[in-house]
């Protein structure tokens, strides 16, 4: 599993030009869903995640974590992420996880972050995407092989 972690100011996606989630102050989430990846690693993920002290407190320290501050949060799947260049040009992509069975890890995260986080706003599994955001720092966390 990965999440790549960017701490925004806000941010959005669309599909086919519809918003279908909208954030302000709090974290874009790409998640990357691997084969081999199971519920209990996304609860390690989404607890790691939520509990980041990665916004500043008042003295400026990165001191505080999203709930500390009523961050919001936007989910986006990301396949890509598992892209290995390792051979050629051309992207391979055999470590993502089968279809099915990262809807379903990506839809749990979902459900397990909304029993933590008041605003959590999604991408659409598997559509074409565009996402946009006011990267805040610019600060951004790689979560992989917790």
């Amino acid at each position: 599993m990965k999440f790549v972690i960017q701490r925004v100011k806000e941010a959005s996606v669309k599909v086919d030009d519809e918003y279908t989630g909208k954030i302000k102050k709090g974290y874009l989430v790409l998640i990357g869903v691997g084969q081999e990846d199971t519920k209990e690693e996304a609860d390690k993920y989404i607890r790691k995640m939520i509990n980041l002290r990665i916004f500043e407190d008042e003295n400026g320290k990165t001191n505080c974590s999203l709930k500390d501050v009523d961050g919001e949060l936007l989910l986006v799947s990301q396949f890509t992420l598992y892209a290995s260049c390792r051979k050629g040009n051309r992207p391979s992509f055999t470590q993502a996880g089968d279809p099915k069975k990262a809807e379903e890890l990506y839809e749990y995260i979902i459900k397990e972050c909304n029993k933590e986080i008041d605003v959590v706003q999604t991408g659409i599994f598997g559509a074409h995407m565009e996402v946009a955001l006011i990267n805040d720092g610019p600060f951004t966390v790689v979560l992989e092989d917790l």
